[in-house]
């Protein structure tokens, strides 16, 4: 798989804190500058200083004009950041995939996608399979649905640094404090993989199905939203619902694991001096009853564009 198959991003959430009348000059040169780099971000005062969240997408396409050296700028000038954390994995972990690959790979027990999909789902398959020359008839329909987006769409070619890429190297050159959540342990992670019900992973299958039959017009419509703060554009993309139909995010427990600890880590900040930047992934912070709504609900005063659909 991909880089974007097993990364995560993990930061963002606030207890209710009192919004300050005004920022310090300082504080208020940083939202500015950060402001200046094009991506679409969401700020909240506190008592003793300001979280900046940086909404992030994955896969920036190189047509996209935003301007990542003002962020790295004012990352520079920040007290903290918050990244996402990178999976644990250790040696037994590559013994498992190794010996445990087929559950990943292929439908169970010799079955075959028709016996999972209705008609119409069935018939859409094998309409994509004729157009790009594959079988996918016994493939699990995660890997059919990461085929679809990376090789067939290719939406992760051509791209630019992701914000947390851009982030964490100024943050490590500013000698700026990196702050990165607890990390999943690689055999929980292959573990909720490798026991998915495959009609659970359906409707993955779909949207990516209808990432693939839009075409690649979608790649750029997603970036160029993003670029102009069309939240709402952003998470109507078909390539955008795709991503966020599929595991992990898509899983019950292991995708509720993952809000919570941004959840933890952004409310540890709130109480800390100065300016944090943390870098969340979009639709955890646009989604419904995601976080911005959930800080919204516990009273903080969100500035920053419009998040919700109409």
């Amino acid at each position: 798989m991909r880089k974007y198959c097993l990364s995560f991003v993990l930061a963002a959430l606030a207890a209710p804190l009192a919004a300050q009348d005004t920022a310090s000059p300082s504080e208020n040169s940083i939202l500015v500058t950060a402001q200046r780099s094009g991506a679409p971000m969401w700020t909240i005062d506190t008592d003793t200083g300001a979280i900046i969240l940086v909404g992030e997408i994955r896969a920036v396409p190189e047509a996209t004009p935003w301007r990542p050296d003002r962020l790295e700028e004012a990352v520079g000038e920040s007290q903290r950041v918050i990244l996402r954390s990178r999976p644990k994995f250790s040696p037994g972990d590559f013994f498992r995939v190794m010996f445990r690959a087929g559950r990943f790979l292929k439908l169970p027990d010799k079955t075959v996608a028709g016996d999972y999909l209705d008609a119409e789902q069935r018939a859409r398959l094998a309409a994509l399979e004729a157009k790009y020359d594959k079988d996918y008839d016994r493939s699990s329909f995660l890997i059919t649905a990461f085929n679809l987006l990376a090789r067939q769409l290719d939406f992760d070619d051509d791209t630019l640094d992701d914000a947390t890429e851009v982030v964490e190297e100024s943050a490590e050159d500013a000698d700026v404090e990196i702050i990165r959540p607890p990390r999943f342990r690689g055999e929980d992670l292959l573990d909720s993989l490798s026991e998915a019900d495959p009609r659970t992973q359906i409707p993955c299958l779909e949207a990516a199905m209808t990432a693939a039959e839009a075409g690649p017009e979608i790649i750029e419509a997603r970036g160029n939203a993003w670029r102009r703060f069309d939240i709402p554009g952003v998470m109507q993309n078909p390539l955008e619902v795709a991503l966020g139909s599929c595991w992990p995010w898509a899983d019950p427990q292991l995708g509720e694991e993952i809000r919570g600890i941004w959840v933890e880590s952004i409310t540890q900040a709130m109480g800390e001096d100065g300016v944090s930047v943390a870098v969340v992934p979009l639709r955890v912070l646009a989604e419904p009853e995601g976080v911005l709504d959930m800080l919204e609900g516990e009273g903080a005063i969100i500035m920053g564009p419009d998040w919700r659909s109409e």
